[in-house]
């Protein structure tokens, strides 16, 4: 009897042992599920506010003639430096023998791709009537929207080396002919055509004409329109309010570039040219996209590093 309660007693408190190590391991369990979980949700978060963060920092677009050196040194890095600055789309000034910056049409829209930056515009100043076709297909197998004529084409184009002004021979009349012909070239290749303007466009001729004015309204909107230069705009002492009042919806892309108190091209943000108040009008002028675009930097200030201060530029006042 006595040795049956004793193997009794040894059953029991064995079995209370057993209990409390599985307590003790299920609690150990669901602790180390409880971490995990926490953990993870916890990463979650973690990675949803970078990503978000990241996604906020993608917007606006750079005209590439403003790194066009970089471009022509390395390409590859100059576009992942221009992603990496927090710019979503581009604008190309690189055309040339079928092919955008040694590229071919394909290759570079796939590069563009893999670097999350958009192909919106093309500047392709040495367009003429008999090249337009094939240029108009590279365009447009490059991915690109808008087909840009940046200066006066086909010779008309002048440049005073003296006195670094700009001009165009012949007449307003040709050009606004010209620019018809290429419209409707353009439609036909599924892209929009637009005129890039400097300052002498918006200046009186020898005629009396305003250039811009003439193209406005002598060339019809469904075959061409315009990409308004903020910055020769101003230099030119117009005002662009003014023009998106007396011609809605005709400017679809801005060259958004600050101007400096020496009159000279300056990161967007640190000049005098009152974006606000220009960019609270972009309803009115039909802006769909705006390209920072810097010609030249001074004192020493790189490109690359001129479009992260203009990007900051853009942020800060209230451009998306």
């Amino acid at each position: 009897m006595k040795a049956r309660l004793t193997k009794l007693r040894t059953y029991t408190a064995l079995h209370k042992k057993l209990n409390l190590n599985q307590i003790i391991k299920t609690t150990t369990m669901k602790n180390s599920t409880l971490n995990n979980f926490l953990k993870c949700f916890v990463l979650a978060i973690f990675t949803s506010a970078t990503l978000t963060t990241y996604a906020q920092k993608k917007f606006g677009g750079l005209a590439l003639y403003t790194v066009r050196d970089d471009m022509g040194t390395d390409a590859k890095a100059t576009l992942q430096a221009v992603s990496d600055a927090g710019y979503k789309n581009i604008e190309a000034a690189g055309y040339e023998d079928g092919k955008y910056y040694g590229m071919t049409p394909t290759d570079f829209k796939d590069l563009l791709k893999s670097l999350k930056l958009k192909p919106i515009s093309t500047h392709q100043s040495a367009v003429t009537l008999d090249n337009a076709d094939k240029m108009m297909a590279d365009a447009k197998a490059a991915g690109f929207k808008y087909f840009v004529v940046p200066i006066p084409p086909m010779g008309m184009f002048t440049f005073n080396q003296e006195n670094r002004t700009m001009g165009m021979t012949g007449t307003v009349e040709d050009l606004a002919k010209i620019l018809t012909t290429l419209g409707e070239k353009a439609n036909k290749a599924g892209l929009k055509l637009l005129y890039h303007n400097h300052d002498f466009e918006f200046k009186k001729n020898a005629d009396g004409i305003v250039p811009i004015d003439y193209l406005l309204e002598n060339v019809d909107p469904k075959l061409l329109n315009f990409q308004m230069d903020l910055f020769w705009v101003t230099k030119a002492e117009a005002n662009p309010i003014a023009y998106f009042n007396k011609y809605p919806g005709r400017f679809k892309i801005w060259h958004v570039k600050d101007m400096d108190e020496q009159g000279r091209f300056a990161p967007v943000g640190t000049g005098s040219i009152g974006f606000k108040n220009i960019l609270d009008n972009k309803e009115l002028s039909g802006m769909k996209y705006y390209m920072v675009e810097q010609d030249m930097t001074f004192e020493g200030l790189k490109p690359l590093d001129a479009i992260k201060i203009s990007h900051d530029g853009l942020k800060e006042i209230g451009f998306k």
